[in-house]
Order: C-alpha cells, then structure tokens, then sequence
C-alpha cells in the first residue's frame, strides 16, 4: 500500500471537483481525503500502486468540465491504513484560494430533468448543478458560498439541502441550486411595468413575439430586447425604438441545426457555439436565411448563439424553428441594464413586455462574441463564458498589480504570481454607469482574489476614466504607478498569450492609441519586450480634422488624404457638399483642430469613403468592415502602390522607416473615378496592406534579425486581413503569433499592461 499528498492547482473550486475526487476515489477503492486549500484542492490517498496512478490520469485527463488544472504535483507520504475517502471541511484560509469559474451554459444532465415530467425540476428555468448555471454574475463576495451570492435570500427545501450536503450528488455544495418549492421564480409585466397575472409566462411571451411584440428578458448577466428574428417589421421596430440604426444584432437559434439552417458552420465553429461558454459566433449567413434584411444590414455574417440558460432552453423549445433577436438590453450604446428597476425605467417605451425574476444579477456582464479564423477562435468580446478565467502569465508579477485597461472596450486585470485575472467586458467608459461598475466591480475582483495591488498600471492617454482613475487611487493609497504606450500593450498582450519572452517585431493596427510625441498613432511597426520598445516604423501621418469627428465622418479622412496625396478627384468633390469640402480644407491647411494620425484604421476609412461604400457611419469601424464584406467576395487583384523611406525621427533622432501611402491614395482615387466597382478597390487595398505588413517586417527583420511577429489590435479584427497577413508572413519564414484568448482591441489593452508591469517590476526588484 502506497499514500500520495496530491496538491491540484487551478479553476477547481465551485465545480465540483470535489465530489469528482471522491466518485473516483470510490471507483478505485482509495481511502483518504479531499479538502479545498489556499491555491486549489489538497488530496491525500492511499492504496494500490496501480490504483493510484490510474486515480492520478484520470484526475488530470476527465476532470469536471468547469475545471480548468493548471497544475498537479504529488510526494509520498507514510501510509495511515485509511480504507474509506471522504471530503473533509476546508482550511481556514483567505479567498486568495478561489479562482472563480465563468457563468456557463445549463448542462445535459440538467436539461434531461427539466424535460422529463417526473422530475421535481420539471419546465423550472432556474435549475443549476456545480456543471453549470451562474457563476460570476452571483457573487457578492468571498469565500464563493450561498451567502455570499444573490441565491442568500432563498432557503433551501429540505429536498435541495439532502442533495446540496451529499458528496456523491453532483448538486454538493452547488451554490445557486433550486427548485421550484424554494427558488427563484419568473414574474411577467406589461410594458409600463404592470403586473400581468399568468400561470403559464412562456406561453404568453411565445404568443407576443409570435404577434410581433418586442419583449425585455432577464437572463444571466444582464437583459436582452427579444422579437423573431425572421419579422422584419418587428426587426426596425426595435431598432427605431432602441435608437441602433444599423450595428448588427445577435441571434439566438434553439440548436445547433437551427443555426445551421440559417448560416454555414463549420466543426470548430460549432464546437463553439455548443461549449459551455456559448458566445456569440459571427457565421457567413446562408443565401435565403429566414432572417430579417434589419438583423443585419448589409452583413454576409451573422452573429448567432444558442440557449444558455434553462429560461432561454424553454423559451426556444416553445417556440420551435423561430430565430430570436436577442440584442443587449439597451439604449443605443448605454451598458446593458441589469437591475429590475433600472431595466423597467430604461427600456420602457421599448419593451412591449418584461420577463423578469427575482434572482438578482450582482455583475452586469454582456455576451460574448468570437469568430473562428483558420480554424482558431478569434476573441471580439471576452465576457459571460470567459471571464474570469486566468491566464498565465510569462514573467511573474513579484507584487500584485492592476491594469486598468483603456476607455473603450474596457477591461482590467489583476496580477497575483503568473496568473492574470481578466475582469469581464465593461464597454465605454465615456458612460458614467459604465464607469461606476468598472469601480465596482475592480472593488469585487480584490475581494475575490484577495489581491490589494501595489502597483496600478494604466494608458498614456491623460485624458482617459482609466488613466484619472489609476492616478487618484495611486495619491490615495501611496501604490506605485506606472504608464504603458497603447500599442505597446497591444503587442505585449499577443506576447503574453503565447507565453513568449524573447524580442518580437510587434504589427499593432488599430484606430486611435496615444503616442508618446503625442500624436495620434494606428499604424504601428515596434520591436521590443514586456520592458522596452522601439518604434521602428509606422505608416505616413496625416491631419485628422475635427478629431473623433473624422472618426464618425469618414470622408474627412479621404479629404486628409487625397490632400496629403495632392490629389482631388472630381467624382469625389462631388459627393460632398462644397462648403463642407472648403471648411476641411482650411483646417488641414491651418491644421486647426486637426491633429496627427498615423491610423490604419482611418486609412481604411478614407479608402472606404473614396469608393464611394460610405461617408458617415452609424457605429465604430462600419466602414472597414463593409470594406472587408466587399473584398472577401472578390478575387485576388494586384495591390496598390507604395513606399518604404528612412526617416530621422524622435530625440535623439533614430532612423525610422516610413510608409507613404500617398501612392495608394492617388491608384484608389483614380480607380474610383475611372468607376472600379468598389469590390475590386476593397480587394486591391486589403491586398496592399498585407504587402505593406510583409515589406516592413521584412525591412526590420534585416536590420534586427527578429523572425517572430505578433499581430494586434482592433485592425485585426479584420478577418480576411489576419487570414492574409498570417499566411504571407508564414510564407516568408516568420513565426507568426496572433490572438485567441484575448480580443486583439482595447479589450486586450489591460493584459499587455499587465505583463509590461509584471516584467518592469521584475526587473527593478531584482535590481
């Protein structure tokens, strides 16, 4: 007989996995213990050699699927003659131990009792065991107990009590769990917020939106506006109402045959949209789909999620093949209402109905949304699924840190040894209700995590909530600050997902990033580490006129560039008005409110604005994406003309390389007015950007002998780009690192800060 102390560090608390080590234990007849510890789980077992190690592969091999291992270390320990397992009380310790798991889909087991009629959870919507149900968006506090979540005010059944306190049920120590005696319950009103007396509140929703009603549904992490995806009327109802004229909504399909009966999905796309996250998927919409033209205009994708909830599973069981809208609950670009009150006082007037419980939601935390690229998933959005699962870090951090992230897409991040605590999705921070939860639930994380940081880290921009946010709480609390350049972030965040350590050619594409001459970068070629960077080359800069107004008028940039390029095609003239056209002209000329802009982004609305696909968009990256639904369609051209030049800037002056776009803009505004079909321009500019990418790196690869490139922010989105860019680099002999795990925009900002923090801190302990 042999006796192993077994220690299993990781996303093993809250789900299940002690009663996993005890069913497992039983099944090899091991005697011995489990109990939560600081850090994760401590097993101690004896018996059988052979045993043991069968106990041990299957520990690491089929843990529950909420857990996440990150490590499994063992040592022998003399044998006590223990013949039975048992799960012991945990150590009194702090919640440093807990990592907590993600909200995550209803799962298979619970979905059979809810179907079956003899169950006791017979159609109850609020069922849960520790595979499934809320996680995040239930806790008040730590430890991660009942009392602790906003399950505190629901006593238990005896019933839900015998299974809650039985090692060998899967509902042992499953905090949310319930049933219809002593659980939350489903309440329905009007849209004025009256109470609607109704035994059957699923059937009454179905016959509204079946009617072309729009409904208002409490679900996991916030509300959704709800009405049949297929009912174009109903469709442009709510998007009046909501004040959303164009951004595309999300859908909900009752299954995975239902989303194929509408979109193309492929196996890793429908591995996703069935994992137990169930984000949001983007998928190429199939020709005659029986979805509304207004679900998304003009969109080849659609972006589509199924059930996740037991509410959402009886709501599409109801109503059969129907696609459901399912659009955050909001006003325009507000955050997501999650209180009872607050969604009965912001969306009246666009609800016809409410769904409501009366389980309270503690964390606002909207959908999240991905897509799959040569055959790996592509973050847009890490929340409700992801978060706050951690991911670890390449360098240490040797005291506890907080990233605070940027303003748009905002996220934070906690650092604690390797591992990085990524916050949800929390939106635009220009929005006060988005801020105060950005505090609060920073304030939430701590306590969570037993993390008090040390050091806060944030954005050179100074006029950034985060940047305001990091300095007051430095002066009040003496922790250290630091700052880290936008686009350095961006790049340290691909880096830190990959693990990677060594200096790396950083391609950081996006809209705006805050440079340190304090112009306007986007278009960015940097070398460097988690410490220090270079820039090495970036694309030509040009003036900006009205700042963020050029940002929601995309012809302001095509007028910026076809000046810088001194060209001014007549076709182009045309589509603007003459007094607006001579207005831009002087403030480029007198460079008055205008300020510099080295932007991909903005370059990719100038050539979007030139083809003539729009001049005003209705939200952020519009044109660039009808740029890319235009050139995916089309087959490969010739690109565009460029060229790389040495320029001496900076102090003191380093030679950097340029890229003058002017070429480009004088072939594109020449195609545009020699009538090119917007299509073949969008191609031939996608076309000519991999080319710029490929040029440049291989210029510095010259110059610094680096062969690894990481590919980062919100430009990469772009997936006909990425895909690109990925293959052409390959091509050439570079190692190509891209994102997965974090979106490649702002929402990865506060990783890379982080891993740029932990590494700085490093270093200056280590003197």
């Amino acid at each position: 007989m042999e006796r192993r102390a077994i220690a299993v560090q990781g996303v093993v608390q809250g789900v299940g996995f002690r009663p996993f080590v005890y069913g497992l234990a039983s099944r090899f007849q091991l005697g011995g213990f489990v109990k939560n510890r600081s850090g994760g789980v401590l097993i101690e077992v004896e018996g059988d050699p052979r045993s043991l190690n069968s106990f041990l592969t299957a520990i690491s091999e089929r843990p529950p699927p909420l857990a996440h291992i990150r490590a499994i270390s063992w040592e022998s320990q003399p044998p006590r003659g223990d013949r039975e397992f048992r799960i012991e009380s945990s150590d009194q310790e702090t919640p440093a131990s807990i990592y907590v798991s993600p909200d995550v889909a209803v799962c298979e087991d619970c979905l059979r009792e809810m179907f079956d009629p003899a169950d006791r959870r017979y159609l109850y919507p609020f069922l849960n065991c520790t595979n499934c149900g809320p996680r995040l968006t239930v806790i008040r506090g730590a430890p991660y107990d009942r009392a602790n979540t906003t399950m505190s005010g629901f006593d238990m059944c005896p019933a839900c009590r015998s299974e809650y306190e039985d090692p060998g049920d899967r509902r042992f120590h499953a905090q949310p769990t319930a049933c219809p005696i002593c659980g939350p319950r489903l309440e329905l009103t009007d849209g004025t917020g009256q109470r609607i007396e109704t035994n059957d509140p699923i059937s009454f929703v179905v016959d509204a939106l079946r009617q072309g009603k729009i409904g208002a549904l409490k679900g996991l992490g916030g509300y959704h506006l709800v009405c049949d995806g297929a009912d174009q009327a109903a469709v442009s109802t709510l998007r009046a109402r909501k004040h959303r004229d164009e951004k595309p909504f999300a859908l909900m399909a009752r299954d995975l045959d239902a989303a194929r009966a509408i979109c193309l999905v492929s196996d890793p796309e429908a591995i996703l949209l069935t994992s137990p996250a169930r984000p949001v998927v983007l998928l190429q919409r199939l020709p005659g789909a029986k979805v509304a033209y207004g679900v998304a205009p003009g969109n080849p994708c659609l972006g589509v999620m199924l059930p996740y909830t037991p509410l959402h599973h009886l709501l599409m069981h109801a109503l059969g093949a129907v696609s459901l809208v399912m659009t955050s609950g909001n006003r325009s670009d507000e955050p997501i209402a999650y209180k009872d009150d607050d969604a009965l006082s912001r969306l009246k007037g666009i609800a016809d109905f409410f769904l409501l419980h009366n389980r309270p939601i503690h964390v606002r935390c909207d959908d999240s949304v991905t897509r799959i690229v040569e055959g790996q998933e592509l973050s847009l959005r890490r929340s409700r699924g992801y978060a706050p699962r951690p991911v670890t870090l390449p360098c240490a951090c040797p005291r506890p840190i907080l990233a605070v992230g940027g303003q748009l897409k905002a996220t934070f991040a906690l650092g604690r040894d390797q591992q990085a605590f990524l916050s949800h999705h929390l939106g635009d921070l220009d929005h006060y209700e988005a801020y105060r939860a950005f505090v609060k639930d920073i304030s939430l994380f701590e306590k969570l995590f037993a993390i008090r940081p040390l050091c806060v880290v944030h954005d050179l921009h100074p006029d950034y909530q985060t940047t305001r946010y990091a300095r007051e709480r430095s002066a009040a609390e003496g922790s250290e600050l630091l700052s880290a350049q936008h686009h350095h972030a961006h790049m340290a965040s691909c880096m830190a997902e990959h693990g990677l350590t060594e200096p790396v050619i950083g391609v950081t594409f996006d809209g705006t990033g805050y440079g340190t001459d304090g112009t306007i970068w986007g278009g960015e070629f940097l070398v460097g580490d988690y410490r220090k960077y270079r820039r090495m080359a970036h694309l030509r800069p040009v003036g900006m006129p009205g700042g963020d107004q050029a940002i929601r008028e995309p012809w302001r940039m095509a007028v910026a560039h076809l000046r810088d390029a001194h060209s001014a095609p007549a076709h182009f003239q045309r589509q603007i008005q003459p007094q607006a056209f001579a207005l831009i002209m002087k403030m480029l000329d007198s460079k008055f409110n205008t300020p510099m802009t080295t932007s991909a982004g903005r370059l990719f609305d100038a050539v979007a604005a030139l083809a003539g696909l729009r001049q005003r968009v209705s939200y952020e990256g519009q044109a660039a994406m009808e740029l890319e639904w235009l050139a995916t369609n089309v087959a490969d051209d010739a690109a565009y003309s460029f060229e790389l030049e040495e320029v001496a800037e900076g102090e003191p002056a380093e030679t950097t390389l340029l890229v003058d776009t002017r070429p480009l803009i004088r072939e594109v505004a020449k195609d545009a007015n020699d009538g090119t079909s917007p299509g073949n321009i969008a191609r031939r500019f996608h076309t000519t950007m991999v080319e710029i990418i490929a040029a440049a790196c291989a210029r510095i690869r010259r110059s610094t002998q680096l062969n690894a490139v990481v590919l980062s922010g919100g430009v990469f989105m772009n997936a006909l780009l990425l895909r690109e860019t990925c293959r052409r680099l390959r091509n050439d002999g570079f190692r190509v690192y891209r994102h997965r795990l974090v979106p490649p925009n702002d929402g990865g900002l506060s990783l890379g800060q982080l891993a740029i923090a932990a590494a700085l801190s490093r270093a200056e302990s280590s003197g």
